[in-house]
């Protein structure tokens, strides 16, 4: 069995699993709908412009974090609430690493797309042109977080997650802009190697 097809298998198997009994229905469409809509996506450029399996892997991991947020709500995964009572947080900080994620792939992901594209003749403006990318996509969730919220009234709560937090909004951009900055910083030259020995 090829690797795609071992993180298709996966895919569905948390997709399934994380949509059985969740915390609420409707929230849990909100938090997987990127996942289902990336999922798509990818399935239809596959052919086109199939990327890296170690672009996928990660794109893997942040829907199983989407997926676990989306089962539980991300104001109340277990491990979480453990880490909050433990180290005395005054929340759960799961969507923080949600944001840091949705920074981190998004970052590797336009990545790949610039080198072998060739999409940015001048590289000094390589990794700003990334994160300035990876901070728009934040602020566009945000909006859509606002968006749901308003329209849906407390069902959309959950979904929004800021959890009396004032600061939620910027806190999860600052996240997203340090997820980015740290794939570049720490797995650039993995990714290098993949895309170098990626097959034509």
């Amino acid at each position: 069995m090829k690797t795609k097809q071992i993180f298709i298998l996966l895919f569905c198997f948390g997709l399934v699993l994380s949509g059985i009994h969740p915390k609420e229905y409707f929230t849990w469409f909100l938090e997987v709908s990127p996942a289902i809509i990336g999922f798509i996506i990818l399935t239809f450029t596959n052919k086109k412009f199939p990327f890296t399996n170690f672009t996928y892997f990660f794109i893997l991991l942040h829907c199983y974090i989407l997926f676990l947020g989306g089962h539980y709500t991300y104001a109340e995964v277990p491990v979480f609430d453990w880490i909050k009572d433990t180290f005395n947080h005054s929340r759960n900080n799961y969507d923080k690493l949600g944001h840091f994620a949705q920074g981190f792939v998004p970052a590797m992901i336009t990545r790949e797309l610039f080198i072998r594209k060739n999409v940015v003749a001048n590289k000094n403006y390589f990794n700003f042109i990334i994160i300035s990318i990876c901070l728009a996509i934040s602020g566009a969730y945000e909006w859509i977080e606002w968006w749901v919220s308003i329209g849906t009234g407390e069902g959309g709560d959950a979904f929004l997650g800021t959890q009396g937090y004032v600061w939620d909004t910027q806190s999860d951009m600052l996240l997203a802009t340090i997820g980015a900055s740290c794939m570049l910083l720490f797995l650039s030259k993995k990714h290098d190697d993949a895309i170098n020995n990626l097959e034509p």
